[in-house]
């Protein structure tokens, strides 16, 4: 069983350009990788759904006992300029340029794969099943347009959570999104601004009356983007907000968001504007029972690895969201890449290593239980 295969397919996989929507290559790569082994892989038709340029792959490996256990990470990455090219140093890899690595979640993808590759000869306790999404890094597209229904099993782990090995996520938030377009009256600045309408100006006061931040330990809003304008001698006839609400408790996500709709009404009206409002739920939160059999055995195989256990709550949202609101009982872990989405970006070697080895006791604490 050699890591340097792990570590040279990690790094394969990164090197492989796949932003969100441009999935294909990856795809390609991964499906033949995973044929090569001996697996069984089909590729859904779900790629114009999800707005993506691949669709989701499923991917079996039979195991000497009845049953299946589901694994899954995501082959999609956030938007990079330039080629990735990836260097090991002191035991981790890194992004050698500006670039993101492309460790999330290609690190899960890498150590799935591996994971089929150690029983391509000697069949696993149970069955591996693989679910490789797309447009994950986008609303999770990919998991949102999966049809759980054709699942062999009963529940699955989801490794794409960069903290230290050992974090198992127990709840995630409701992820509500908010545009608004403002639309106003252009007029010279200089010579009658009096009959303009500011769009800039109602977006302001709009963001000025929003409760931003850290509302609670479960809460938080923020608003990402403003663009509008045209030049600085006309009174601004449009202007756009990207904003977000996100809570654990759902009711929350919707009144927060609802109060951030509030106060763009209330300051187009104010600036006599006109604002265009859309607001919507990029995935639903969760948390997990307290008798989550998956839980209980991810937690169970962590410990046998020799990590140290928490159970946390996320700001974040990953596949585990879009799996559990179609019905599908799936866990989230902790797969111990850092700086996600960064030039930071990075995974130790060893963590490769270690995950492979909590999947590999999750097959044996799922076939015991």
């Amino acid at each position: 069983m050699s890591d340097e295969r792990l570590f040279e397919r990690f790094k394969r996989l990164c090197e492989i350009s796949s932003p969100t929507g441009s999935e294909r290559e990856v795809a390609d790569a991964v499906i033949g990788e995973l044929r090569g082994l001996g697996a069984e892989v089909t590729e859904d038709d779900k790629a114009e759904a999800a707005k993506a340029g691949a669709g989701n792959l499923v991917a079996r490996l039979p195991g000497s006992g009845e049953g299946w256990v589901m694994f899954s990470g995501h082959i999609d990455t956030v938007p990079h300029e330039g080629p990735i090219e990836v260097e090991l140093a002191g035991g981790v890899f890194k992004s050698k340029g500006d670039t993101i690595l492309g460790a999330d979640n290609k690190a899960a993808v890498a150590v799935l794969i591996e994971l089929v590759a150690r029983h391509a000869d000697s069949p696993p306790p149970l069955g591996i099943e693989l679910v490789l999404s797309v447009a994950e890094e986008d609303g999770l597209r990919g998991a949102a347009a999966f049809d759980v229904s054709q699942l062999e099993a009963p529940f699955g782990f989801v490794l794409d959570h960069a903290s230290p090995i050992g974090e198992v996520i127990v709840a995630a938030p409701t992820y509500k999104r908010l545009e608004a377009t403002f639309n106003g009256t252009e007029a010279h600045s200089g010579i009658n601004p009096e009959d303009g309408h500011s769009a800039i100006a109602a977006a302001a006061a709009a963001i000025d009356g929003m409760e931003l931040g850290r509302l609670d330990e479960e809460t938080t809003a923020n608003v990402g983007v403003i663009e509008g304008g045209s030049a600085s001698n006309i009174v601004a006839g449009h202007c756009r907000i990207s904003a977000e609400a996100r809570s654990i408790d759902g009711a929350k996500a919707a009144e927060r968001i609802g109060a951030m709709v509030d106060a763009c009404t209330w300051a187009a009206g104010e600036h006599g504007c006109d604002v265009d409002l859309e607001v919507i739920e990029m995935f639903r939160g969760y948390r997990m029972a307290k008798d989550s059999e998956p839980v209980g055995i991810a937690a169970a195989a962590l410990a046998n690895t020799g990590h140290d256990i928490s159970r946390v709550a996320t700001g974040g949202g990953s596949d585990a969201n879009a799996f559990l609101a179609s019905g599908y009982d799936a866990v989230l872990l902790a797969n111990g890449t850092m700086d996600n989405h960064t030039p930071h970006e990075s995974v130790p070697a060893a963590n490769l290593t270690a995950m492979v080895e909590v999947c590999e006791a999750i097959l044996t604490e799922a076939a015991a239980g």
